[in-house]
């Protein structure tokens, strides 16, 4: 049997992304999900040329808080599909805050996203995210996020 609600890399790597996220393509910014709990989710992407946020072979800062957000996403859209057996949700970016970026990943690259959830209260949302690509962190960013209710 297997146990949604603590479930292994093998298995989140598994699941179709746009099962779990309420965007579609081209707007979809993850690859896939890696680690699920519940104060925490981490996602895995390789940039792709054809993505709509690559400028001259790299994946812009833009793409990078959408990345986040969409972390954000998948992290709710899988506690709310496999543990709660409910749909996804439409969620909302409230703010970005110390968004910093010291590099922009290229083509070819894979990008780690790791959100950890600060507090979460009435459908919002607040987290901390980091964007590593080849083990080191290139952005990170505080994100408030909303849920809305079905």
């Amino acid at each position: 049997m297997t146990d949604y609600a603590h479930p292994d890399e093998e298995l989140l790597r598994s699941i179709d992304i746009h099962g779990i996220l309420p965007q579609q393509e081209p707007f979809v910014m993850v690859g896939c999900m890696t680690r699920f709990e519940m104060m925490s989710s981490t996602t895995e992407t390789e940039i792709l040329p054809d993505n709509i946020f690559v400028d001259d072979g790299r994946f812009s800062a833009i793409g990078m808080i959408e990345n986040i957000a969409q972390t954000c996403a998948a992290r709710v859209g899988y506690y709310n599909r496999y543990v709660l057996q409910n749909d996804v949700r439409i969620g909302f970016i409230g703010a970005i805050r110390n968004y910093s970026a010291s590099a922009l990943a290229s083509v070819g690259d894979v990008i780690v996203t790791k959100v950890d959830v600060v507090d979460e209260v009435f459908g919002m949302t607040l987290a901390d995210a980091e964007i590593r690509c080849g083990g080191k962190v290139i952005a990170t960013a505080r994100i408030k996020l909303s849920v809305k209710n079905i």
